[in-house]
C-alpha cells in the first residue's frame, strides 16, 4: 500500500493555518485508503505526445487570489478540451489551499493539478520531502504546444525550471514573471509635483513631504502579512551587500541574518515604519491596504505585479498604476539603482500520488503555449515564463511600467528560495518583522531572533534542506 502520510510537522503546519491547533499525541496520523493506480502513458501522437488517457478526468484546484481563477476556466482549461476532449476537468477554486487540500493530501486522495499559493499554501519543502510532486521532466522534453520541432525546455526562461528545482528534480512549475517594486499613481503623483526617487535620502524626503501635505500618508504594506514588507527589506539588503546576501539567507549559512547589509536594510524601514507609515497599518490585510491606495489615502506601497489585477475591480480609471525599484541606499551598494525582485512565481504542481497525474502534466503544457500564456498575461496583467508570450499583446499601465523596469534591471535581478523551502522559517520572518514595523523590536534583536530561527532549521534533521 502507498504510504500517504505528511511529515509531522507539515501536518502541524496545516492544522495551524486551519485555526485546529491543539495538543497532539505523539503518535503518527494513521494513512487514509491509497488513491487507485494512476494511468501508465498510453498511445502517443503529435496532439497527446504524453500518452495521456482520453477519457479519464481529473481536476484542478486553483487559489483564488490575486489573479482569481478566470483563466484557467476561460482560457487554459477550453485550450486544454481543444485537444482533449473527452477528458472531463473538475475545476476547484479556493482562498484557502493548505486548510482545503491537506486533508485529501493525508487521506491519499489529492487532486492532480494545484496551484499553491497566497498566504495558507501547503509547504513546498515538505511537499517535495514527503514525496507528494511530480517529476516535471518529462513536460521539459516533451514537443511545445505550438511547434512539435521545439522541445518545452526551449520555449521558457531558464531561471523557471532553475526555481522550480528541488533536490534536483523540476517538480513546480513558476508560471508567471512576477516583479516586484514601490507602487503608486502617476495621476497622483502627477497633481501633486511628485518626483520617482533614485536614492534613500529622497525616498525619505518625498516621505517627508507627502506627510506634510496631508494629502496622503506615504507609506503602507499588508500589515496582516508582512512578507510583503519583508521581501522589500530583503531586496534593499540584497542591493547593499550584493545577490550573494540573499543566497546566504537561504543556504543557512552560518550568522546569515545578522550580516551588515541585512540588519541596516532592517533599520532603514524600522525608520520608515516609525515616521512615515499609514496609521492602522498593522491590522489591514492587503485588499484593505491596497484599497486605501486606490482611494489616495496613501501614496505608496510594495507589491508584485499582480497588484494591478488584484484591484482591477476597485481602481478609479485614470489611477494609472507605475512602480519603481527600491532607491540606491548610497553610492557604495553593491547593485546599481535599478536592481530589482524579480522571478518566476505563482506556484503550479502536479501530485504525484493523484489518479490520473499525466493529465495534470499535459495540462501544464497547454498552460505553456503562446495562446494560453499569452491571454493570461493580458487576462490578469502579469507576464509569464513563456518567451515572447506578451509580444503584440495589451498590455495595461502597470505591467507596461513592471515590464519596462525588468527590460531595464538587465542581469540586475534579485530573489531568494527559503520562503518556499523552509515555512517555518518563512512564518518567523514574517512575524518577526510585523513587530519590527511596529517598533516592538529593534533591528539588531529582529536579526537575533531570525537567525536562532535559522539554526533551529539547520540542525533541525527532519528538515529536508537545500540549497542554491
Amino acid at each position: 500500500m502507498t504510504d500517504t502520510t505528511f511529515s509531522r510537522r507539515e501536518l502541524l503546519r496545516a492544522a495551524a493555518l486551519a485555526g485546529l491547533l491543539a495538543p497532539v499525541a505523539s503518535c503518527a496520523t494513521p494513512a487514509g485508503p491509497a488513491p487507485s493506480p494512476a494511468p501508465s502513458a498510453g498511445a502517443t501522437s503529435r496532439d497527446n505526445p504524453l500518452g495521456i488517457p482520453e477519457d479519464r478526468p481529473f481536476e484542478v484546484v486553483i487559489f483564488d487570489g490575486g489573479f482569481g481563477d478566470a483563466y484557467a476556466r476561460q482560457v487554459h482549461q477550453p485550450l486544454f478540451a481543444g485537444k482533449h476532449p473527452g477528458v472531463r476537468i473538475k475545476h476547484t477554486a479556493t482562498k484557502e489551499i493548505a486548510k482545503t487540500l491537506q486533508p485529501r493530501f493525508a487521506g491519499g486522495d489529492p487532486p492532480e493539478f494545484v496551484n499553491n499559493s497566497g498566504a495558507g499554501a501547503m509547504d513546498f519543502g515538505a511537499l517535495a520531502q514527503d514525496g507528494q510532486l511530480q517529476d516535471l521532466g518529462p513536460l521539459l522534453d516533451a514537443p511545445s504546444w505550438d511547434d512539435p520541432a521545439v522541445p518545452v525546455r526551449d520555449t521558457i526562461l531558464p531561471s523557471a525550471v532553475e526555481v522550480g528545482t528541488y533536490d534536483g528534480k523540476f517538480c513546480v512549475l513558476n508560471y508567471a514573471s512576477t516583479v516586484w517594486g514601490i507602487w503608486y499613481s502617476t495621476k497622483l503623483f502627477k497633481e501633486n509635483g511628485w518626483e520617482v526617487p533614485e536614492t534613500w535620502d529622497a525616498f525619505t524626503a518625498l516621505c517627508q513631504t507627502i506627510k506634510d501635505s496631508g494629502k496622503a500618508a506615504p507609506f503602507t504594506y499588508a500589515g496582516k502579512h508582512p512578507f510583503y514588507i519583508y521581501e522589500t527589506i530583503l531586496t534593499l539588503a540584497a542591493k547593499i551587500g550584493g545577490a550573494e546576501v540573499l543566497r546566504n539567507l537561504d543556504n543557512l549559512a552560518d550568522g546569515a541574518w545578522k550580516a551588515g547589509p541585512v540588519v541596516t536594510a532592517a533599520g532603514a524601514f524600522a525608520d520608515l515604519g516609525a515616521r512615515f507609515l499609514m496609521r492602522g497599518t498593522s491590522g489591514l490585510d492587503h485588499i484593505q491596504t491596497q484599497t486605501a491606495h486606490n482611494k489616495y489615502q496613501v501614496a505608496m506601497l510594495p507589491c508584485g505585479s499582480w497588484l494591478e489585477n488584484e484591484q482591477k475591480d476597485t481602481t478609479p480609471p485614470d489611477f494609472g498604476y507605475a512602480m519603481f525599484p527600491l532607491p540606491s541606499f548610497t553610492s557604495s551598494d553593491a547593485l546599481p539603482y535599478g536592481t530589482l525582485h524579480s522571478r518566476p512565481g505563482e506556484e503550479y504542481f502536479v501530485a504525484a500520488r493523484s489518479a490520473n497525474p499525466l493529465a495534470g502534466v499535459e495540462y501544464m503544457r497547454a498552460m505553456l503555449s503562446k495562446q494560453g500564456s499569452g491571454r493570461f498575461t493580458e487576462m490578469v496583467s502579469t507576464l509569464t515564463v513563456v518567451k515572447g508570450a506578451a509580444e503584440g499583446r495589451t498590455l495595461t499601465p502597470g505591467l507596461t511600467s513592471a515590464a519596462a523596469a525588468l527590460k531595464t534591471a538587465g542581469p540586475n535581478v534579485t530573489y531568494f528560495r527559503f520562503r518556499q523551502w523552509y515555512q517555518e522559517l518563512h512564518d518567523e520572518v514574517a512575524a518577526a518583522t510585523g513587530q519590527l514595523m511596529a517598533g516592538r523590536l529593534k533591528p539588531a534583536e529582529w536579526a537575533d531572533r531570525l537567525q536562532r530561527k535559522a539554526d533551529a532549521v539547520k540542525a533541525d534533521s527532519s528538515v529536508k534542506k537545500f540549497t542554491r
